[in-house]
């Protein structure tokens, strides 16, 4: 896959249809403090292992694209010979200690980590190093001593959604009571769109409730917008920054129990089927899509050429640097976003095959999907 073809294809599509993209950034930076050891390991053949241990399973996108995915790339990058070593932590942190563990004694060639905290996994990172491992930190930045990192680059995922959020307010905005709804304390990504999602909002608009939600729960979401709509009142809820899309159902659902009669523009993130057909009904104004098997597909390049010691792949692959609150300067790819509005259903997740016409456009979503374009 030519990643570089696919970013500016994904520029020009949000150019043609008035979405909101964002490219490539520089880098991105957490504050921190320390070094990062990124030789190469030494070479090995196409017969390798690579470790790959996911956060859970409640977000669709892991099974269905990340892991498939991995698998496919991994095998062709090796011939065939290469496997992948899977584990799934079920959004427990300890889980996936244990499950890291056990990859560090079945002797895997490379870890890929998608950290569900990313600073408890660290004394995992470090005895994985010990061993002589390498890790990669996969859509979160996990702290430790980590290889490399690769993402989407998440302030400006919480960019994007500001600007979005803002764009359906129209004027008047800063006289207008929004609810932010964000993600998990312990992921480092949900502080990042958050920062980037304020940055857009403070002062442009007047943020009345604001939550943190643990393990991005759409449970704790819908109590916690509840308790917003008790207190300022349903009609006087202009729109809610909701950090993902399935906190952006529970607070949508939240608001129809509560007896709304138009639902207010609601932010989103992952492109999920759901989301993307109630944005098709216009019940959620947006979402960020942002493209899994890029990500997946670039990860397995990277962590191969890793184990197999070839620098100059690893390095291409790695052009960006970003900071831990333990490593400075960890090699980073980190991949671009775009909007997804009724607008450009078709030149996003369609074109790419992640959903088709007939899954959006079920019988209950027909006339909406005639009205936007869909058929």
């Amino acid at each position: 896959m030519n990643t570089r073809n696919t970013w500016l294809r994904r520029t020009a599509i949000a150019l043609a249809s008035s979405a909101t993209a964002v490219s490539l950034a520089a880098c991105g930076v957490v504050d921190g403090i320390g070094g990062s050891n990124t030789k190469a390991s030494p070479t090995k053949g196409d017969d390798i292992t690579v470790g790959l241990l996911l956060p859970e399973k409640a977000n669709t996108r892991y099974e269905k694209f990340d892991l498939p995915i991995i698998k496919e790339q991994v095998a062709k990058l090796t011939n065939n010979k290469g496997k992948v070593d899977y584990a799934n932590a079920g959004q427990s942190a300890p889980k996936q200690l244990e499950q890291l563990q056990q990859m560090v004694n079945d002797k895997v060639d490379v870890i890929l980590v998608d950290a569900v905290d990313s600073k408890s996994i660290a004394s995992g990172v470090q005895k994985a190093k010990d061993a002589g491992i390498p890790v990669i930190a996969y859509d979160r930045l996990a702290q430790g001593p980590i290889d490399a990192y690769i993402s989407f680059d998440n302030e400006l995922v919480g960019q994007v959604q500001g600007k979005a959020l803002l764009e359906a307010l129209g004027t008047n905005a800063s006289s207008k009571k929004i609810v932010m709804m964000n993600g998990s304390p312990t992921d480092p990504n949900a502080a990042q769109f958050k920062s980037g999602a304020m940055g857009e909002l403070t002062g442009k608009v007047v943020i009345s409730k604001s939550y943190d939600t643990k393990d991005w729960d759409p449970v704790v979401g819908k109590a916690n917008m509840e308790k917003a709509i008790s207190a300022i009142g349903l009609s006087n809820i202009a729109g809610v920054y909701s950090a993902n899309d399935g906190l952006a159902g529970a607070v949508i659902d939240a608001m129809k129990t509560m007896g709304v009669s138009k639902v207010p523009p609601v932010t989103g993130q992952d492109a999920e089927l759901d989301a993307v057909q109630r944005i098709v009904r216009g019940e959620q104004y947006m979402s960020v899509y942002k493209s899994y098997p890029d990500e997946a597909s670039a990860a397995a390049e990277m962590a191969v050429a890793k184990i197999q010691g070839r620098s100059i792949e690893f390095d291409a692959l790695t052009r960006d640097k970003v900071n831990s609150p333990t490593n400075n300067n960890i090699p980073s790819q980190l991949m671009p976003v775009v909007a997804l509005t009724k607008d450009n259903i078709k030149d996003t997740v369609i074109q790419d095959g992640i959903y088709t016409v007939k899954q959006i456009c079920t019988a209950a979503n027909k006339s909406a999907c005639a009205t936007v374009g869909l058929k």
